[in-house]
């Protein structure tokens, strides 16, 4: 009978074991703090040179041509411009006038102010007039007064290095820029 006490009583403590739950108990705290700012402050613009376009499709009735341009360094920038006048086209647009008023020697007269066009006139043997004078007249005024022609060649050539002077300055303070 000791032993069916000794197993009533075992059987009894370990049911007791069995029906008990297990309970664990853990804490866990966590905090996540985060502080931080942010500020952007546009102080200025960006440098930039801008240059404006001179003269061009604003009239084309005008015998100019807009030069511009515009170098930007971190810390200086600088911007300029200027305008040329085209000869040729004045010249053409003072013959057409001439020529609707209907005078057309003087208009002929204008034209023959351009080496080109003088040596053509006389290579076609309708020389340019002179003094007034037109066709056989005038050539042979033409060969008897070299000294006129060497003139005008000479004022035309003065007017195209006075354009390549400006046009070398021009570059040359761009390239001082740039370095």
């Amino acid at each position: 009978m000791k032993r069916l006490a000794l197993a009533a009583v075992f059987i009894m403590f370990s049911s007791l074991a069995i029906a008990e739950p297990i309970v664990t108990e853990s804490t866990t705290n966590s905090t996540v703090t985060t502080n931080g700012s942010m500020e952007t402050t546009v102080k200025s613009p960006p440098p930039s040179a801008i240059s404006p376009q001179l003269g061009a499709n604003s009239n084309s009735d005008l015998c100019t041509i807009g030069v511009a341009g515009a170098v930007q360094t971190q810390i200086l920038g600088i911007s300029a411009g200027t305008t040329f006048t085209e000869e040729n086209c004045l010249r053409l647009k003072n013959a057409k006038t001439l020529y609707d008023m209907g005078m057309k020697v003087a208009a002929v007269s204008v034209m023959c102010q351009d080496k080109n066009v003088f040596d053509a006139m006389m290579m076609a043997g309708t020389p340019c007039p002179y003094e007034g004078q037109i066709g056989e007249a005038a050539k042979i005024g033409w060969e008897s007064h070299k000294e006129t022609q060497l003139e005008k060649v000479g004022a035309e050539e003065k007017s195209n290095a006075k354009e390549t002077a400006t046009y070398g300055g021009l570059g040359l303070l761009t390239f001082l820029l740039l370095l």
